[in-house]
């Protein structure tokens, strides 16, 4: 199976070329027909331009979909630049003549296939050396270490992310059951049945041994901090309020140079990969020319 790694072009503006014509239907895999309620009254702004090919708004409004941030700004210049770095390729593989020769693998596309095709052709990326791990290992010696593990204890009171008063009333609940655990301990099994929205109340509230990546990354780092015993506070998550008991913690042991070694030279190849790629998309923004992806970055 091949390894999928993501694409970035780079943010700085490139030379312009040749002056874009009208936008090719179905750019990037869209449907031209996005049947709104009502249509514009006329065809969408264009500002983007790869080599002859025209991008449009409406074509970067669709794509925005699959490039959620913090401000729709963000969100814009992403989506434009993902639609650049496709197109760029596209090119390519037309110039290259490489898309008769490309043959899917597994649930492949035929579009990812000539990707692939065309970055193990013109990408080629050296497997890192063992002094190069080696050096990895010894500069990160403690990151190199099993997960932590916790056995873990909890009552879920639900609440949305966005229901303020609904957390507010999950918070007051956890507090309450805090207090009164503080009193009962014993009861803790009784009020996990009672109380928890979690499939472990059938358990008495046990999660048994929770290690990174079990649960939810928020959950996670509030759990791995708490001394053993009632948490004196609710744990926030995206569910809601935990009230929680730390049974007991685990630090993860160390791990040797043979036990990393695999996925440390899979990190560096990664690493050295994605270097080679942003280069070569700065090379094919050059060789085809991208004009108007500036004004993107600089919103």
């Amino acid at each position: 199976m091949r390894t999928t790694i993501p694409i970035l072009l780079d943010s700085r503006p490139q030379r312009a070329t040749s002056p874009g014509e009208t936008p090719r239907p179905g750019l990037a895999g869209h449907d031209t027909d996005s049947s709104p309620s009502r249509p514009p009254p006329g065809p969408a702004p264009v500002f983007v331009h790869v080599g002859a090919t025209a991008i449009s708004e409406a074509e970067i409004a669709r794509e925005m979909q699959h490039h959620r941030a913090d401000h729709p700004q963000r969100a814009r210049a992403d989506a434009a630049r993902a639609l650049v770095v496709r197109e760029l390729l596209r090119l390519e593989i037309h110039r290259l003549s490489l898309a008769g020769a490309a043959r899917p693998e597994g649930p492949e596309t035929h579009e990812e296939a000539e990707v692939a095709l065309l970055i193990e052709r013109e990408v080629p990326t050296p497997a890192p050396e063992e002094a190069d791990c080696r050096r990895y290992f010894d500069a990160n010696r403690d990151r190199m270490h099993e997960a932590d593990a916790a056995r873990v204890r909890h009552i879920l009171l639900p609440a949305l992310p966005g229901d303020g008063a609904g957390r507010n009333k999950a918070r007051e609940l956890g507090e309450q059951l805090i207090d009164q655990l503080r009193r009962e301990p014993a009861r803790f099994e009784q009020l996990a049945r009672l109380h928890s929205a979690c499939p472990s109340r059938n358990e008495g509230g046990n999660l048994g041994w929770v290690s990174s990546g079990d649960t939810v990354p928020e959950f996670e780092r509030q759990v791995f901090r708490l001394k053993p015993g009632l948490a004196g506070l609710t744990v926030e998550s995206r569910y809601g309020h935990h009230v929680v008991v730390l049974d007991e913690h685990r630090p993860g042991q160390p791990l040797s140079f043979a036990a990393c070694r695999e996925r440390i030279a899979a990190y560096l190849e990664t690493q050295v990969k994605q270097n080679a790629l942003h280069q070569y998309l700065n090379i094919l923004a050059e060789r085809h020319g991208v004009r108007g992806l500036e004004m993107f970055e600089a919103a």
